[in-house]
């Protein structure tokens, strides 16, 4: 069970207790205010359970953003090898990243946390990031509908384009209402990537 999900589904191992724990503590408290002693206690384990895992709350927080960034990935089907099916894609999957709580959370209460799982490194979760848009331009390249370059570098940047737009969402809200947003960021990767 993910912390997006609702419904009376148990977590499915101590790992995702701990982790929806977190996540609740994070969206309804903020990173400031989460603790470990607090995550194992609505977790229903004990602090060593949690302390076997994870060394401290910065190291939750990363296992619960890879795994929150994997499941939103997941949940977006890649509906053909061609430039729009991959565009349409990527800029889904930007809105659900966008507007997921935990996400959410950490960019309004807590921009440190969250540059430094986002900016400052290439953690797990932009690497499998990394590793689905690569295999998608790879197929786009095959398909003649992706220009000729390194994959891998193509990918980068279009994981730079939509991480950039995510983190900038609010500030042009105002400026870009949710279809334009959408619109646009897809402009800006089919023109990216257009032969």
């Amino acid at each position: 069970m993910s912390s997006s999900n609702a419904g009376p589904e148990q977590p499915t191992s101590t790992d995702d207790a701990i982790l929806d724990a977190a996540a609740d503590l994070i969206v309804h408290l903020g990173v400031h205010r989460t603790q470990l002693a607090e995550i194992a206690r609505r977790a229903g384990v004990s602090r060593p359970t949690v302390y076997r895992r994870w060394p401290d709350v910065r190291a939750v927080i990363g296992a619960l953003l890879t795994r929150e960034i994997r499941a939103t990935q997941q949940q977006v089907a890649l509906t053909g090898e061609d430039r729009e099916a991959f565009v349409a894609a990527v800029v889904e999957v930007a809105v659900r990243l966008r507007d997921h709580p935990v996400l959410g959370a950490l960019l309004h209460s807590d921009s440190d946390t969250l540059m430094e799982y986002v900016v400052e490194r290439l953690g797990t979760s932009q690497q499998g990031l990394l590793d689905a848009l690569r295999a998608a331009i790879v197929q786009g390249q095959r398909h003649g509908s992706i220009r000729a370059g390194e994959p891998t570098e193509l990918a980068a940047m279009v994981l730079l384009i939509a991480q950039s737009t995510v983190q900038s969402h609010r500030m042009v809200a105002h400026l870009l209402p949710e279809q334009a947003w959408r619109r646009e960021l897809a402009s800006a990767l089919n023109g990216y990537l257009a032969p």
